[in-house]
């Protein structure tokens, strides 16, 4: 089969492939979480929040554009180093499964889709303004390896703006205007940025000798992969401590002793997922990343509304 024959014979899965949207289950539960905490404590003023059903839409929009508009440019700026790699030579545009035209359309489309997105959330004009800036920090990410070794905490800051912005899309002016209002939702972004660094730093191993090889930038390039585990274990060890104190300063939205039970859960999730990688065995490295943080942000979502709502 030729490459015009592949693109033209392309399916919603390949797309859905293309951006791995099955992975938006890692950041979309924190997102939610902040929406329901920012929702349920109150404002500096005294009241409660307005709840309105437009507002959980745009959340939503607004997390699926940006992160497919984000990782389809990734895909189009590492399409070569994609093709030179054993490991992500079959993935969609090296394979000419889809065409670069054809996702640079599908960029351009996610991309004017967030914006729009964030227009749900008037009068509250805080989305809209800093749409595009928020968009070019997410795409910025794909550069990274080529200069920093902090490509991975780039990722987790990227992904860790998504409480913050679904905090400041449903409270507005008000909340930014009373700095203390946003303790919670940034200590669940120090929690979300620690979290997404360490996992990417496992998964990166698989490319430790290629990408030291090519001179692409990474922590396992750079620290040999018994090195890159030691420093994701300290960055989940970031994570499980910022989860700690958003129990504390989350109780004025309603976080109480479920959540506190649930901690221990999620730290037993994390420790198996040390368990499972190796420096000599990456064999589970794809369990690891994929089963054991879907378990984390999901619970951490269902138990969190739960406590917030209900105990």
């Amino acid at each position: 089969m030729n490459t015009h024959s592949q693109q033209s014979s392309a399916t919603l899965s390949d797309w859905l492939g293309l951006i791995r949207f099955s992975h938006t289950i890692f950041a979309l539960p924190f997102a939610a979480l902040a929406t329901v905490m920012a929702f349920t404590a109150p404002l500096p003023s005294g009241i409660s929040p307005t709840f309105r059903w437009q507002d959980i839409a745009g959340v939503l929009l607004c997390m699926v554009f940006a992160r497919s508009a984000a990782m389809a440019f990734n895909r189009l700026v590492d399409h070569k180093i994609d093709a030179a790699n054993p490991r992500t030579e079959k993935r969609h545009l090296p394979a000419g499964v889809l065409s670069r035209q054809s996702v640079w359309v599908f960029t351009v489309l996610c991309s004017l889709g967030f914006v729009a997105s964030t227009a749900i959330f008037l009068p509250n004009w805080l989305p809209l303004a800093g749409a595009i800036p928020v968009l070019l920090f997410l795409c910025g990410y794909s550069l990274a390896k080529r200069f920093t070794s902090a490509a991975h905490l780039w990722l987790g800051v990227a992904l860790s703006l998504s409480p913050l912005c679904a905090w400041v899309a449903i409270r507005g002016t008000e909340s930014v205007a009373n700095p203390v209002d946003l303790l919670i939702p940034f200590v669940l972004a120090v929690s979300v940025a620690a979290w997404v660094t360490g996992f990417d730093i496992i998964y990166a191993c698989q490319d430790a000798s290629y990408d030291a090889k090519v001179g692409l930038h990474s922590v396992p390039a750079k620290f040999g992969i018994a090195g890159a585990l030691r420093i994701a274990a300290a960055s989940h060890v970031v994570m499980l401590l910022a989860l700690v104190l958003l129990a504390v300063v989350g109780d004025r939205a309603g976080l109480g002793w479920v959540f506190w039970l649930l901690l221990l859960f999620v730290a037993g999730l994390v420790i198996r997922q040390h368990s499972l990688v190796r420096p000599d065995d990456l064999d589970r490295v794809n369990q690891a990343f994929f089963d054991t943080n879907a378990a984390i942000s999901l619970s951490l979502l269902v138990v969190g509304a739960i406590d917030c709502f209900w105990v």
